[in-house]
């Protein structure tokens, strides 16, 4: 049950469903894509405003957790963004950022709210932490 998803930009996307489900197990689930597009969403938002704030931002990460519907179909029915911003921000400007991205710039988050219940949470860690 292995698929190709390729985007107007010619980019594919691997899909896949675990072995007894009929697949493979050789890709990610539609559903972790669906999550990962949320996640590429915001923080490409707020790496951006936190530039545009002139802060040294030097590197962030965003983990996220969902929760499902028990029932058909299984939408998330709740979505925490955890973001990790790494340099000297200041996390006033993190927070903004993250508002701004959650509430006027992610389409994705847009697009799954009417469904899932998005919350966050954010610190800030030494650039010397940050992960390679």
């Amino acid at each position: 049950m292995h698929f190709v998803a390729q985007g107007d930009t010619g980019h594919a996307v691997y899909m896949d469903a675990s072995a007894e489900n009929g697949g493979h197990d050789s890709a990610a689930r539609p559903m972790e894509v669906l999550l990962m597009g949320v996640l590429g969403c915001t923080a490409m938002d707020v790496i951006s405003i936190l530039k545009k704030k002139r802060q040294p931002v030097a590197g962030l990460q965003v983990l996220a957790t969902g929760e499902r519907a028990a029932e058909h179909p299984r939408y998330y029915t709740k979505i925490h963004l955890e973001y990790v911003a790494y340099g000297d921000v200041d996390p006033v400007a993190l927070a903004r950022s993250i508002e701004l991205s959650e509430t006027k710039y992610c389409s994705a988050i847009a697009t799954v709210r009417g469904k899932a219940t998005i919350t966050s949470s954010s610190r800030v860690e030494p650039a010397s932490a940050k992960p390679t």
